[in-house]
């Protein structure tokens, strides 16, 4: 080989050595700082803070819980005061085949979903590359209202469900396997029930008009953004948003529309299709590192301007009041962030959302001034559960016991069965409707 040829050659491998080199060098110290803020942020939170949760107790309820006819498997999760302190499966992941429920096993988050969408538009307004106040339009080719309200209504209008429509629409023909960017082109037909931003209605076809947003802003598919942007950098390593994320999962929960006593039903592709409102999948483990960042304790990744546009009140949702009708002793005013939900629990601000596919539950609830709250997962389409979020809350505020999942109550007769795709959203005090 001639010398210049040669020169010329070593040339190139130090120059991409040098490169390669420089950028590892310059990754490490971002990586490192995050992981500095992040152990200052949990440090912070336990400074001078007890723990007020009896584990040894709460395990034997979950015991309890799990052992119920209705119940098939079921993970939980526990931050207090910044740290996870508890990550346990109970159950099966098929019913009767023995295989557990570990921490490591993926469910479904369905609704839960909502939040990664909230906090995503949220971040990449942070960054100014949008703003919340923009005209959805702007944004979403897909999203049709009536008279032409895309052009009024803002990205923060479709996050806080305050498009003026009637709630759920067009589920049931996503449910039947219809183009979600149709459906939304097709919302334009409706009647309008509200002026846009002035009553809250629950919705998942338009909600995921921010797929839409997130894809025309970073370029890329939401599914890509979201782990590229949130979940890799929390290390969130079971997390994703696809069918195959979930079925292809070293241990994954089959759906049960049953108890004990039934059998797995297929994994149902329509709410994937709206990625947004409901197609995330991942461990408790990982749901409970994600509830640790809405606590505002990863702020590399989340910085609080994002955590306090998701969770600043949007809009009043009474309807939500008269759905948990049955915790009112604890309840006071509720309302709807940027996929969040808020409420007033015991004079306390808390943070929450709940979500239901066929055969999957999910509810995350958090304090994010004590950085301490519950997540759960489970496998069947019971609400039984309903209530474990709220003993847990009463433990960590140190409140009077209440037998909030009826465990210790007279057997109450076994709900019908759970239609087909039901609303992603299920509500704990009414099955199966959501505002």
């Amino acid at each position: 080989m001639p010398a210049a040829a040669l020169l010329l050659l070593l040339l190139v491998v130090w120059a991409v050595t040098h490169v390669s080199f420089n950028r590892t060098r310059e990754e490490a110290p971002s990586e490192n700082a995050r992981l500095k803020a992040r152990t200052a942020a949990i440090r912070e939170a336990q400074r001078g803070a007890a723990s007020t949760i009896d584990y040894r107790r709460l395990d034997a309820r979950l015991q309890q819980l799990a052992s119920n006819e209705a119940m098939v498997g079921l993970a939980v999760g526990i931050v207090e005061n910044g740290e996870i302190s508890f990550l346990k499966g109970y159950g099966e992941t098929v019913a009767g085949t023995g295989d557990p429920v570990t921490p490591q096993t993926v469910f479904r988050w369905a609704s839960v979903s909502k939040g990664v969408a909230g906090v995503m538009v949220a971040k990449l307004a942070s960054e100014g590359k949008l703003s919340l106040a923009d005209p959805i339009a702007k944004y979403s080719a897909s999203l049709r209202l009536p008279g032409g309200r895309e052009q009024q209504a803002t990205v923060a209008d479709v996050l806080a469900h305050r498009l003026g429509i009637y709630g759920h629409a067009n589920d049931s023909k996503l449910e039947d396997g219809m183009d979600p960017r149709f459906l939304r082109s097709q919302l334009a037909t409706l009647n309008q029930i509200c002026p846009v931003g002035q009553c809250h209605s629950y919705q998942n076809v338009a909600y995921d008009a921010a797929s839409d947003v997130v894809e025309k802003v970073t370029g890329v598919s939401y599914r890509e953004a979201i782990r590229q942007r949130l979940f890799d950098p929390l290390g969130m390593t079971s997390a994703s948003a696809t069918r195959e994320g979930l079925v292809t999962a070293p241990s994954w929960a089959q759906p049960h529309r049953g108890g004990k006593d039934s059998k797995p039903v297929e994994v149902t592709q329509p709410y994937y299709n709206v990625p947004a409102a409901g197609g995330v999948n991942s461990s408790i483990k990982d749901l409970a590192i994600w509830m640790q960042a809405q606590m505002g304790l990863d702020p590399a990744v989340l910085p609080r301007e994002v955590i306090e546009a998701v969770q600043t009140p949007m809009i009043a949702t009474p309807g939500e009041r008269r759905r948990m009708r049955n915790f009112t002793e604890r309840l006071g005013g509720t309302s709807y962030g940027l996929g969040w939900r808020i409420y007033e629990y015991a004079g306390h601000r808390i943070i929450s959302h709940r979500g239901g596919v066929t055969g999957y539950r999910a509810v995350i609830m958090f304090d994010p001034v004590k950085k301490s709250g519950v997540v759960a997962l489970w496998n069947s389409s019971t609400n039984k559960p309903a209530g474990l979020e709220f003993e847990v809350m009463d433990m960590i505020y140190q409140l009077p016991f209440r037998d909030w999942m009826k465990l210790d109550a007279a057997p109450a007769p076994a709900p019908a069965p759970a239609p087909e795709e039901t609303p992603v959203e299920s509500n704990i005090a009414v099955t199966n409707s959501a505002s």
